[in-house]
């Protein structure tokens, strides 16, 4: 099963993806996580991210596509992999559909958690002000503010994705504001599982 979930920060993805890894035995991808684990190992994608980041760049598109074809090449990715939050732009997923063509891959789904914005930044406030009563430490990046900035970048950069795999006929929608159970097994219909 190859998958790719997409939607807002505060959408529910990483919740689902978890799910989904212990429902299916796939692996989460995260590029974060991959693009760290290229340059401990000293892969030749990993060399080239490594200078990259060095010289405080963003990695590329090409750099973050390698990174991604060496990982699903690993035999724990033999039964499927899902990416959580990549591709982050219509050029990403363009560059991503073209590395899985050339390894005649092809996505099983990608599925968009379609959730109301305004009620993800009323839900951080609530959790932000739980936490502080509560004397837990609260992530400077974990507030309302914060979060209304993700959303901008989201809807400018991410969410024109979601439009490029629905022209392909790829994208199925899940209402990510129903309770996290009915969000799974809306999503285990989607994929059949």
């Amino acid at each position: 099963m190859k998958l790719i979930l997409l939607g807002p920060p505060g959408a529910g993805k990483g919740t689902q993806a978890q799910r989904l890894v212990d429902r299916l035995g796939v692996v989460q991808l995260s590029t974060g996580d991959m693009l760290r684990a290229a340059v401990a190992a000293g892969t030749p994608i990993g060399i080239k991210a490594k200078d990259v980041m060095a010289r405080g760049e963003l990695v590329s598109d090409e750099i973050v596509v390698g990174i991604i074809e060496d990982r699903i090449a690993q035999p724990d990715c033999a039964k499927g992999f899902i990416l959580d939050g990549f591709p982050r732009t219509v050029a990403q997923a363009e560059a991503l559909d073209g590395m899985l063509a050339n390894h005649g891959v092809s996505l099983d789904a990608v599925i968009e958690l379609k959730v109301d914005e305004s009620i993800l930044v009323d839900r951080i406030e609530q959790r932000v002000a739980e936490m502080t009563a509560r004397g837990e430490a609260v992530r400077p990046d974990d507030n309302a503010a914060a979060l209304k900035k993700r959303l901008e970048a989201y809807r400018a950069q991410t969410a024109p994705v979601a439009g490029y795999y629905a022209s392909k006929g790829a994208l199925k929608t899940v209402d990510g504001m129903a309770p996290i159970d009915d969000v799974t097994k809306a999503i285990a219909g989607i994929i059949g599982a």
